[in-house]
């Protein structure tokens, strides 16, 4: 009894508080906003109001009548001129926080308002006449003041460099994020002069080896144009060629293209300039890092923030804004070969073809030769009347009389007149990752998300957009370069993107092949709430994550649908010209890659648990923005079944060991026929085309990893939202609020007062760790505070205020 007593009167003296709190905000809401309406109607009656000897009249027009017109006279006139409109509205936000309404930091807002009063009234009072408003605008106050105080000692130009000074020091007081702003302003100015000044005067660039003629760079430019749309187009136009005699006995032209080693410096030396404007400048200052990550709290400070900021979009980089694009020279440069193909070579090469297909009667027209990194491409022109399926019978005639492994007939090729036959150089080249970034194919490609796979058979970079793809499918038997193509896949995007645009998800069952991406953990990556390493290789953990994918996917899909988009591109430009309230929910959404380097070993052990979530995310996640990169060394029916094939359009074989195997990935034959070491045939629906990929070695990727982990990141990698798989709400049941956490109340009170049952948002406001956090905000369910889970969305508050919570904080 006597402890139900004391609760009774302790929440009775909470009652009286909060009565009069109640009471005392009324009324100061009242006052403010009539001392205001009569300090406005001062401005327009003043002159009405006063006699000539400036003395107080007996009628009155003022809308306060003659009281509100005697305050305002003594607010406006006596104190600080125009800007005392800062004393009711610092009156009507202190009833604010006595009635708890709204989240405002009231003593850094009245300290703001405060110094802007007295320096707008210095500023007017310097500037204006003493005859407006009776005593000039910045009132007697700053008349006086401004011209005794500022303008004897340091005249009017001194006074008027400190006021500016002294405003610049309170923007930056009451807006952190403010000379960054500024900063940004200027740079967006320079950099538009400097685009206008380039337009009037195009640049010409220079070539890049002595001895080149005009017409020559004209031609490379040319090239590289045509070839920048799409990097599977073996153009050979304009590159010069090697004109043989006809062999004694035969009339048939034979025309070689080689490799242009001057066309390729070019190419790296725009890929060096393109790489020196990727990289942003470093002008952010470190305290400053996570300034627009709490969008939870400081209400008042983002108001203000948008107010000024409002002319600026938004700029999803500007919490890394020192961030460096990792430098070309991280990478290998590996020499070319010596033992290139010889002009003996490639002429015995062609007297073979010519003698085996005469042993068959089929003559042919003409025949040229297009030399690649490992394999050298001839281009016959049969005669008229002889049929395509009877060379294309003739290949392993061709393969023994040429005594070469990997013949590969292309009967015809797409887009041109002419049947070709791949034969492997005797000598292969090293495609380097280094020469592929370096590439102007690379470096100038206007893709969402590049990828550089390696080099075609005409040596032109193989460039790819994984947004438009929207998936990719890599197959192979094992120790045929999957593991390559895939640190090429991670390594391009890692070249190109920022931090805020592009996370992974790295699933590596093998658990040697992705950890050494672990150091970009909280740059690039994204990981469930409750994990410890942000590269999964646990199986049960993968099904957890492709679930909260999923739930990720779904709430993606909610916010395009509020915003009235279609696509993650339209979304995010529409939150970036500050057409969406970040208050509402949105916010910028990132690309999402999700890798898995072995498919093979998570269909044996989880099979349907992974089949359907991937499913699902491969048949509607490339609107949102979430792509899928899937690796498996067998490709058989049971691994790569229809429902996945039908959704991954685009697909790389390496070498495989049967026509089967190469069926199941490509639909078609040929990648039997590959030389392995990178060679590769990469499917995008419409084409196939060979390509030897760039080998990046994993000392390569270190350096790499290293480069970004050192930079400034974020506090956290990028947090997946939390799934709760089906049975486990029966947990949340068994809670014994007798053991609540020694946080509950202070976590309970700040969830009211924001109306937000985020666990995020406890984690960050009380310094708690996730796990914590996520305990609390079960015994805040278990208690009837907040609702349960709605995915990514935050929990529903079912408290209305902070004395209902203290009621029902009494009753537990």
């Amino acid at each position: 009894m006597a402890v139900k007593k004391q609760k009774a009167s302790a929440s009775g003296r909470t009652g009286k508080a909060a009565r009069w709190r109640t009471w005392t905000g009324v009324t100061l809401a009242l006052v403010s906003i009539y001392t205001l309406i009569a300090t406005i109607s001062y401005f327009f009656y003043w002159d009405v109001d006063h006699s000539a000897s400036g003395m107080l009249t007996a009628s009155t027009q003022n809308w306060g009548g003659s009281v509100g017109n005697y305050l305002a006279t003594a607010l406006v006139r006596g104190w600080f001129g125009v800007a005392s409109v800062c004393i009711p509205v610092a009156g009507f936000i202190v009833a604010l926080r006595l009635l708890r309404i709204g989240r405002l930091k009231t003593f850094k807002l009245l300290v703001i308002l405060a110094l802007l009063m007295l320096l707008a009234s210095l500023s007017l009072g310097i500037c204006s006449s003493p005859t407006l408003l009776g005593a000039g605008l910045g009132g007697e106050y700053g008349y006086f003041i401004g011209h005794d105080g500022l303008i004897k000692p340091l005249g009017k130009f001194g006074s008027i460099m400190l006021l500016i000074v002294a405003f610049f020091l309170t923007c930056c007081y009451a807006i952190p994020s403010f000379p960054r702003r500024i900063q940004t302003l200027i740079r967006n100015i320079t950099a538009y002069l400097c685009r206008k000044k380039e337009n009037k005067n195009p640049a010409q660039i220079p070539a890049a080896t002595g001895g080149e003629s005009n017409d020559d760079d004209d031609n490379n430019d040319d090239d590289d144009d045509d070839n920048k749309s799409d990097g599977n187009k073996d153009d050979t136009e304009g590159e010069p060629d090697i004109v043989f005699e006809p062999e004694q006995g035969t009339d048939i032209p034979f025309t070689v293209t080689p490799s242009d080693e001057d066309e390729d410096e070019d190419a790296e030396n725009l890929g060096k300039a393109a790489q020196s404007n990727d990289t942003p400048a470093a002008e952010k200052p470190e305290d400053e890092q996570d300034i627009e990550l709490d969008i939870d709290g400081n209400g008042v400070e983002q108001q203000l923030d948008g107010v000024l900021a409002s002319h600026l979009p938004y700029d999803p980089k500007a919490d890394l804004s020192r961030y460096e694009y990792p430098p070309v020279d991280l990478l290998n440069d590996y020499p070319k070969s010596a033992k290139s193909v010889s002009v003996e070579e490639l002429e015995q090469n062609k007297n073979k073809i010519v003698r085996t297909l005469g042993h068959y009667n089929i003559s042919i027209s003409e025949i040229k030769a297009t030399i690649g990194p490992t394999v050298t491409l001839y281009e016959i022109i049969p005669a008229p009347g002889v049929r395509i399926s009877k060379i294309k019978g003739l290949e392993n005639d061709i393969a023994l009389s040429l005594a070469a492994l990997g013949i590969r007939i292309i009967a015809p090729i797409p887009g041109k007149g002419t049947i070709g036959i791949e034969v492997p150089n005797q000598h292969s080249e090293i495609v380097s990752m280094h020469s592929v970034v370096k590439s102007a194919e690379f470096n100038d490609a206007k893709f969402d998300l590049p990828i550089a796979l390696g080099k075609t058979i005409t040596n032109k970079t193989f460039v790819i957009d994984l947004a438009k793809m929207p998936h990719l499918l890599i197959a192979g038997a094992t120790g045929q370069g999957k593991s390559v193509g895939l640190n090429a896949v991670l390594t391009s995007l890692l070249y190109k993107m920022h931090p805020s645009q592009l996370k992974f998800v790295l699933v590596d069952p093998k658990k040697v092949e992705l950890p050494l991406y672990a150091k970009v953990e909280r740059h690039f990556l994204a990981k469930l709430p409750d994990a410890e390493d942000a590269i999964i290789t646990d199986n049960q953990k993968v099904i957890y994550t492709l679930n909260s994918l999923c739930i990720e996917m779904d709430a993606r899909y909610e916010l395009l649908k509020a915003a009235a988009v279609r696509n993650i591109k339209e979304y995010n430009q529409k939150f970036i010209d500050r057409r969406l309230n970040p208050e509402h929910g949105h916010r910028y959404l990132p690309y999402i890659v999700l890798v898995i380097d072995e498919f093979a070993d998570l269909i044996m052990t989880a099979g349907r648990e992974v089949e359907m979530p991937i499913a699902r995310l491969a048949q509607l996640a490339r609107a949102i923005g979430i792509h899928l990169v899937i690796a498996t060394q067998r490709p058989t029916t049971n691994v790569i079944t229809g429902l996945i094939k039908a959704n991954f359009p685009a697909r790389v074989a390496f070498r495989v060991t049967s026509m089967i195997d190469s069926r199941t990935i490509l639909d078609t034959p040929g990648a039997q026929h590959l030389i392995g070491k990178g060679d590769m045939l990469v499917s995008t629906g419409s084409d196939i085309v060979r390509v030897q990929c760039a080998f990046v070695d994993t000392p390569e990727v270190e350096k790499i990893v290293d480069f970004i982990g050192k930079q400034q990141s974020y506090p956290t990698a990028f947090m997946l939202p939390e799934y709760i798989p089906e049975g486990s709400d029966g947990e949340r049941d068994n809670i014994d609020l007798s053991k609540r956490d020694g946080m509950f109340e202070q976590a309970a009170r700040l969830v009211v007062e924001t109306q937000q049952g985020s666990t995020s948002l406890i984690q960050r406001k009380l310094n708690l760790g996730y796990n914590r956090a996520g305990r609390i905000m079960d015994q805040l369910e278990a208690a009837g505070v907040v609702g349960p889970p709605d995915g990514s969305k935050p929990r529903q508050v079912r408290i209305p205020d902070v004395i209902a919570l203290e009621q029902m904080m009494g009753q537990i």
